[in-house]
C-alpha cells in the first residue's frame, strides 16, 4: 500500500510544473545571490576630513588610510560644522578632524589629537568603522615612530601580541553564512511544501478519498514524509555543490555527515509542516502558520547574531529549534571538520525533536468517514 501512495505523491509533485524547477534553481540562486546581500563585512565607508594642518604628515596618514580599502574620502571640508552637516544627510559615515600644528606637535612633543567623530545611526557601520580607523591610525603612528626614531625599530615590545584565527583564519563572513543558507533552503522546501499538502487535498477534497480507505495514519503520513526527504537530499546536495561552484567551499568534515544531519533536519522539519496542515483549515491559515514559526525559528537559530548573545529565557526557548542544532552541525563540519563524537549532542537533539515532531503529526491527522 505504501508504495502505491508514494507513487502519488511523487506523480503529483512531478505533475507540478514549477515545484521540480524550484527544487533545481533554488540552491544556485540562492548560494550565488545572497552571500553577497547577506554580508556582514564593513566596507566602503564614507570619511568626511578636516585637515586644519595641510601637512606632509597628514597628507600620508590620510593616504594610508584611503589604502585600506575599506575608507573612500567623501569630500574636504574647511570646518566641522560644514563636515557635520555631510554625516547628517548621509553622505558621509565618519569624519576625521586634524587639528592645526598637527605635524608640528607630533615630531617636537610625540603628541597629536585627532577627532573621529560616526554616524552610529547604523551602529555595525559607525562602530566597525572607528574601529577600523583608530586600528589604521595607531599603525601609522607606530611607522611613524619608527622612522623619527631608528634604533626603536629593533626593539622588542614587552607584550607582544599575535592574533590566530582559528578554523577561519581569513575571518570571511561567508563561510559563516554559507552552512546557514543551505539549513534555510531546507526548510523553505522541506517545511512549507509539506505545510500545503494535507491542507490543499482538504480544499480539493481529495482526501476525503483517503480517509474512506483502509491506509492507516502512520502509512499515510510516511507517503507524504518520503517525497520531500528526497528533494530534501536534492537541496542539500545542489546546495554543497553550489558552494563549491561560487565561492570554492568545501566541507572539512565528512560529507556523510552533513548527509546524516540532513536527512534527520529533513524529516523533522517535514513532520512540523504537517502538524500545522493538520490544523490548518485553509492554505491561507497554514502559510500564516507556518510563516510565523520559521521566522521564530531563524530568530532563535543563532543564524545571523551568536546563540549565547541572546538572554537565557530565550535560549531555553531557543533549544526547541530544530535550526539550531542544524546550523550549528553544518558550521562545525564545513570549518573546524568535526566529527560525530563532536556533534553527539547536537545530533541526539535533533533526533528527539524529529520523534515529537512526527509522532504529534501521525496522532493530530483524524480520519474521518
Amino acid at each position: 500500500m505504501l508504495r502505491y501512495l508514494l507513487e502519488k505523491e511523487f506523480k503529483q509533485f512531478l505533475r507540478n510544473s514549477f515545484l521540480p524547477k524550484m527544487v533545481i534553481a533554488l540552491p544556485f540562486v540562492a548560494l550565488a545571490v545572497f552571500p553577497l546581500i547577506a554580508n556582514m563585512d564593513v566596507k566602503n565607508i564614507s570619511l568626511a576630513v578636516v585637515d586644519n594642518d595641510l601637512s606632509q604628515i597628514s597628507r600620508q596618514m590620510q593616504e594610508k588610510i584611503v589604502s585600506s580599502g575599506n575608507f573612500h574620502i567623501s569630500g574636504y571640508f574647511d570646518n566641522t560644522e560644514a563636515a557635520m552637516k555631510s554625516i547628517e544627510q548621509g553622505s558621509s559615515d565618519i569624519l576625521l578632524e586634524i587639528p592645526q600644528k598637527f605635524q608640528q606637535s607630533l615630531l617636537r612633543e610625540n603628541l597629536g589629537n585627532v577627532m573621529i567623530s560616526a554616524n552610529t545611526v547604523n551602529v555595525m557601520k559607525g562602530g566597525l568603522g572607528s574601529a577600523y580607523l583608530t586600528n589604521i591610525i595607531a599603525d601609522f603612528n607606530g611607522d611613524l615612530i619608527t622612522k623619527q626614531l631608528p634604533e626603536t625599530a629593533n626593539a622588542k615590545p614587552a607584550i607582544e601580541v599575535r592574533p590566530l584565527f582559528r578554523f577561519n583564519p581569513n575571518l570571511n563572513y561567508r563561510a559563516f553564512m554559507i552552512p546557514a543558507l543551505v539549513a534555510m533552503m531546507l526548510i523553505l522546501i522541506c517545511g512549507f511544501l509539506p505545510t500545503l499538502n494535507i491542507v490543499s487535498e482538504k480544499e480539493k477534497g481529495t482526501i476525503e478519498q483517503m480517509n474512506v480507505t483502509t491506509v492507516n495514519k502512520h502509512t499515510l503520513i510516511i507517503s507524504k514524509l518520503i517525497p520531500y526527504w528526497v528533494a530534501g537530499f536534492v537541496v542539500t546536495t545542489l546546495g554543497m555543490l553550489s558552494a563549491f561552484l561560487f565561492y570554492g567551499m568545501l566541507p572539512r568534515g565528512s560529507i556523510l555527515l552533513i548527509y546524516l544531519f540532513a536527512m534527520v533536519f529533513i524529516l523533522c522539519i517535514s513532520g512540523f509542516g504537517l502538524i500545522v496542515s493538520n490544523h490548518a483549515n485553509n492554505i491561507q491559515q497554514a502559510i500564516f502558520i507556518m510563516f510565523f514559526f520559521v521566522v521564530t525559528m531563524i530568530y532563535l537559530s543563532g543564524l545571523f547574531t551568536p546563540f549565547r548573545n541572546m538572554p537565557e529565557w530565550m535560549q531555553l526557548i531557543g533549544n526547541a529549534s530544530p535550526l539550531k542544532y542544524f546550523i550549528q552541525s553544518l558550521r562545525m563540519i564545513y570549518l573546524k571538520g568535526a566529527t560525530f563524537m563532536d556533534m553527539q549532542r547536537l545530533f541526539y537533539s535533533l533526533c528527539a525533536l524529529t520523534l515529537f515532531f512526527n509522532s504529534w503529526a501521525i496522532l493530530s491527522y483524524r480520519k474521518k468517514s
